[in-house]
């Protein structure tokens, strides 16, 4: 064989083994993976969503598997505006649906659905277990109905202001703030107050709680306000705003890391309704005459007296 021969086998041997290595290391995976599809050391798939609701043996109901799945999955998913705002699940009125459906269940249990079943039942809808826009709809109406400002108001009237308000003693407004309410509505307040610091550690611990950080505003104030800050909450603010009545009263329930003690943002309303101080209000309010609009966990309104 002639040298010129050899040197072109030498080469051609080499090139295929060249060739073999690249094919062996991308079928075995060895070969690293692109930039797009290299992970850290030690990370980990975020799971989809919070964390689970965790379910008691006192929440199982047989025949309510397959709605408490559904209710599972809508809870922080549902694509809705029941207030007019687009917003994603319903977690945030889980406290606000439990107290209207009695039950302690979470929204993920077959409980739940048995639970919400029955209300479906009693209001004349098709009793499935399942949440939805068009049964939490039914739900708001029974609430908002409670709230005598919003009787008034259906009728196109809107409440003048009264004709005699109180002043809160200091510590009962949010960071020593002077608020006014009507006075029975005020007495009312601070017996409210008293008892869930009585009944509730956890909302006694904190002075910061149930204080008030806006009751009576008159008309003029919160159409200057409108003016100046824009803040005119779609004219509601400005034109016929709860608190003209002397009868309202927004309260600090808690806020989230970040947030005002009255941002809407749902992740601050999500976290409002978990805490102690606006579960007992859901549960107890009513008791002292109070009712809330579900949207706000902190505002709460005095039905007794007409606004």
């Amino acid at each position: 064989m002639k040298l010129r021969d050899i040197i072109r086998f030498l080469w051609a041997t080499a090139a295929a083994v060249v060739l073999l290595l690249i094919l062996f290391l991308r079928v075995t995976g060895c070969a690293p993976l692109s930039p797009e599809g290299r992970k850290p050391v030690g990370s980990a798939e975020a799971p989809a969503g919070g964390p689970a609701m965790p379910v008691s043996t006192q929440c199982r109901a047989a025949g309510w598997t397959t709605a408490a799945e559904g209710n599972a999955a809508s809870v922080r998913s549902l694509a809705w505006a029941p207030f007019g705002r687009q917003e994603a699940g319903w977690e945030v009125y889980v406290t606000l649906i439990q107290s209207e459906i009695g039950t302690d269940c979470p929204p993920n249990s077959e409980g739940f659905a048995r639970a919400l079943a029955d209300w479906q039942r009693q209001n004349n809808q098709s009793p499935d277990g399942v949440m939805s826009e068009a049964v939490f709809v039914a739900m708001k109406g029974t609430v908002q109905t409670r709230r005598d400002f919003v009787r008034f108001t259906s009728t196109g009237l809107c409440p003048e202001t009264p004709d005699l308000i109180s002043a809160a003693r200091i510590e009962e407004g949010y960071g020593g703030k002077q608020v006014w309410m009507r006075p029975r509505a005020l007495a009312a307040y601070r017996q409210m107050v008293a008892a869930a610091r009585a009944e509730v550690p956890e909302i006694a611990a904190d002075p910061r709680n149930l204080t008030i950080f806006s009751g009576y505003r008159s008309p003029s104030a919160d159409a200057a306000r409108c003016q100046a800050e824009g803040n005119c909450d779609g004219i509601v603010r400005a034109r016929c705003s709860a608190h003209r009545t002397g009868l309202a009263a927004d309260l600090y329930v808690g806020q989230a890391p970040g947030f005002g003690p009255d941002s809407s943002a749902d992740a601050n309303r999500l976290y409002m309704t978990g805490t102690p101080t606006y579960r007992w209000l859901v549960k107890n309010a009513r008791r002292f005459g109070f009712v809330n609009y579900p949207f706000e966990p902190w505002h709460w309104e005095w039905t007794g007296e007409s606004p």
